[in-house]
């Protein structure tokens, strides 16, 4: 069977695209889904009347905002130019939230993926979400395509945007498919490993695949005149520069292949799948708590990396996304939940395309297979079947914004209580409890106040359950122990909670109280937590 599930893994390309808000995410997410044939027409969040949601954003505070609040996951079949003939590679896209308030979502993300797409806006360029993100790929060593969306747009020349990525993250592009036309004027791309020119034409709104055409350079050259020699000169300026695309270079996070497109008119669209399927690398092993690593051919192990609900609303499931990391899925295999040493069937096993699913009879190395109504199962959590293994826990990221939340009517206390188990366990919200304030009352960690809105809307939309948020007058927080926490009670500015994990936090008023306790007390455990842009 090894040799099966070596075959599988090399057709496997498993990434997430990492934008700032507005750059186009979701709508290249629904660009891919089209050139794979996933779907028959493209749709926009702020399109014309008549035009529908794009697939990966199904919330209707999604759709309202026209952002990105929760990953989500699509599984597609695409046979490239450099596949094997007749077999096509299989695509897992991990779409993830743009906005920085959902940063913990996107990091949880990050854990289950072998390359990223970075997606830059023409106009704005580096913008602070995307220069967080590209922080955790290099930190976590994810190659990153880097793609600059929006070309038919005005927007800053390439090699602006070139220098501009080279000067402030340390990563060198190296463009394989260069503009033709200035941005605002897009006209085709020129591929510069073959001097050809790919030509494209508009389709209506941007609905369909946007028709190509090959020319050679003669070709090009009397079509475009001026526009096509710009290109080819400053194609052959990045080169003399050396920045022409290098492989182990690229799989070691120095350089980055660079594409310009269109995802609102689909220009460049099939280049970037192209581009995945010859250069993103295929699953690799992971390393486990012992710090040695599960090859892909062991047997099955998987991690969980995102459990969301109210995805079905007339069900009220509960779905948990697992990246397999070794061996062979099938649907109805007992494992093993690590944390737990219990077995977990998995009868309900499918895969997700947006909001849509089907079943999942078997999956490999790479996939993104959710199981539905796995109430034991949280982010970070191992599933096995053989010899035990346990890969790291997902950290969770230092709140900088809390809350107390509270029901508006005693009457829904039982449905209180369930809403806030089962959001908790998502890792919607970090949640926190002491025995003073009580279960009515706890108090919400978060990386963004859009967190709060999240939850104040899935609250009534799914529980039926109107909430009030306050907000509490601290700023940051660090673990502490038992020992430390009567003390840390005592002082002004101060107040000590239990997380659901069992970790102690004490939450802070400011920096300046953090600083005089720790001079004052410096017996005292006060450890920082994971920061968002670690």
């Amino acid at each position: 069977m090894s040799s099966d599930v070596a075959t599988e893994v090399k057709r496997r390309r498993t990434f997430a695209i990492i934008s700032h808000p507005d750059a186009g995410k979701s709508t290249m997410t629904e660009a891919l889904a089209l050139h794979a044939r996933m779907i028959s027409e493209a749709g926009a969040i702020h399109g014309k009347a008549g035009r529908k949601s794009t697939v990966s954003d199904w919330m209707e505070m999604e759709k309202a905002r026209g952002i990105s609040v929760s990953s989500t996951a699509l599984q597609f079949n695409y046979l490239a130019e450099h596949s094997e003939p007749g077999i096509p590679s299989v695509i897992n896209l991990v779409d993830t939230p743009g906005h920085a308030d959902f940063s913990e979502d996107t990091y949880r993300v990050l854990t289950a993926v072998d390359a990223a797409v970075m997606l830059i806006d023409a106009a704005k360029g580096l913008e602070p979400q995307t220069l967080k993100l590209f922080q955790v790929c290099r930190h976590r060593g994810i190659p990153v395509i880097t793609v600059i969306n929006k070309w038919d747009r005005p927007g800053q020349t390439p090699l602006e945007l070139i220098d501009e990525i080279s000067e402030r993250i340390g990563l060198t592009p190296t463009p394989l498919f260069f503009p033709v036309g200035i941005a605002g004027d897009f006209r085709g791309l020129l591929d510069r490993r073959t001097g050809e020119y790919v030509h494209f034409t508009r389709t209506a709104g941007g609905a369909k695949i946007a028709p190509e055409e090959i020319m050679s350079a003669d070709d090009a050259a009397a079509r475009e005149g001026d526009e096509w020699t710009a290109a080819v000169e400053e194609s052959e300026l990045l080169s003399e520069m050396g920045q022409d695309h290098d492989q182990e270079m690229f799989l070691a996070g120095q350089t980055s292949p660079m594409i310009f497109a269109s995802a609102m008119l689909n220009f460049g669209v099939r280049q970037l799948l192209e581009v995945l399927v010859e250069l993103a690398p295929p699953p690799a092993g992971r390393v486990d708590i012992e710090g040695n690593e599960r090859p892909v051919t062991d047997p099955f192990s998987a991690v969980v990396f995102k459990v969301q609900a109210g995805m079905d609303s007339s069900h009220r499931d509960r779905l948990a996304y697992m990246r397999i990391v070794s061996g062979e899925f099938e649907r109805g295999m007992v494992v093993t939940h690590a944390q737990t040493g219990k077995p977990f069937a998995t009868k309900y096993a499918q895969a997700v395309f947006g909001r849509d699913r089907s079943t999942v009879d078997t999956a490999y190395p790479g996939d993104v297979v959710g199981l539905v109504n796995a109430t034991a199962l949280a982010p970070g959590d191992t599933l096995f079947d053989g010899p035990k293994v346990q890969f790291p826990p997902i950290p969770s990221f230092a709140p900088e914004h809390f809350s107390t939340l509270r029901a508006t009517t005693a009457d829904k206390y039982k449905q209180f209580r369930k809403a806030m188990d089962q959001l908790d366990s998502e890792g919607v919200v970090q949640v926190l409890r002491n025995d003073t304030r009580g279960d009515m009352s706890p108090v919400l960690a978060a990386v963004g106040p859009m967190q709060f809105e999240v939850v104040t809307a899935r609250m009534k939309a799914e529980f039926n359950v109107d909430t009030i948020i306050e907000p509490l007058g601290y700023t940051l927080a660090r673990r502490t122990d038992a020992e430390s926490a009567p003390e840390l009670d005592r002082q002004r500015g101060v107040e000590v909670f239990t997380r659901t994990d069992g970790a102690v936090l004490a939450l802070f008023s400011d920096k300046w109280r953090l600083q005089y306790i720790e001079k004052e007390h410096p017996d005292l455990t006060l450890q920082p937590l994971v920061a968002a842009a670690d």
